[in-house]
């Protein structure tokens, strides 16, 4: 069993790593101007997320299973959902971190929702929020829920979910076709909708300026960064206080004593 300076330095080590992995995905260089949020990394319109769930999900997930659609492929509709019954204004239902996606969708309903997996620093996340929030009110007859893919670990590996924003169309609980347009403005969502589901959209696709899903990115502290530079500092310290120039400073006699 090593001694404690040993298991110290084995610590640091790893910690170093993951610092400079971290600085590497803030470091990522996007196309366009993106401001980057909680050292995460924004390419070609999307951005990751947290690397165990996007490690999990490359390794457990099989993106076969869903169809990558762009939304212009066919008129004819390739899911039969029913229409949900109307009894009040709809909205876009999001998702606290203790809700179970998979009950509230129903696996034995035959109505269909579109989900969308966003996180609150992503800026691409912010810039399809309008857009997302407008959909309820041009397709009344469909769920939409929008979670938290940094809260929903699990759920992201289990669809596959590697970068935010992803949409999928769900009927009941089962994932039938994933939106995989880089372009994400209502018209592009409403023809997807329409040639998976033949639902028409309302004439009245004004984008709404306000809603339940944030159009402004939310700044976030990585706690795992601010931590691995509060060890390595300590760390740091303790190392130089008990290094042979600082000892030799120390008089002789503290030495024998």
């Amino acid at each position: 069993m090593g001694s404690a300076p040993d298991r110290l330095r084995g610590v640091a080590v790893w910690l170093i790593i993951a610092g400079l992995v971290r600085l590497s995905h803030g470091g990522a260089v996007d196309p366009e101007p993106v401001e980057q949020v909680s050292g995460e990394a924004c390419a070609e319109g999307r951005c990751e997320t947290e690397t165990e769930p996007l490690l999990s999900a490359v390794l457990h997930s099989d993106p076969g299973d869903i169809p990558s659609l762009t939304g212009t492929e066919s008129r004819s509709p390739r899911v039969t959902c029913d229409r949900r019954s109307i009894t009040e204004r709809s909205t876009v239902q999001i998702l606290n971190a203790s809700q179970d996606l998979m009950e509230l969708l129903n696996a034995s309903s035959t109505e269909c929702s579109l989900v969308l997996f966003y996180t609150t620093w992503c800026q691409f996340s912010a810039n399809l929020a309008p857009h997302f929030n407008t959909l309820p009110r041009v397709f009344p007859s469909m769920h939409f829920v929008a979670l938290d893919a940094s809260q929903h670990s699990s759920l992201s590996t289990r669809f596959g979910t590697v970068a935010v924003p992803n949409i999928l169309l769900f009927q009941g609980a089962k994932p039938m076709a994933r939106f995989n347009q880089t372009e994400r403005t209502l018209e592009t969502l409403s023809s997807f909708i329409t040639n998976q589901t033949g639902f028409e959209a309302s004439p009245d696709q004004t984008v709404l300026e306000e809603g339940p899903l944030p159009a402004v990115p939310v700044r976030g502290i990585d706690w795992l960064f601010v931590f691995s530079v509060l060890f390595l500092s300590g760390f740091g310290l303790y190392a130089l206080l008990c290094s042979d120039s600082v000892l030799r400073l120390v008089p002789d006699h503290v030495h024998q004593d």
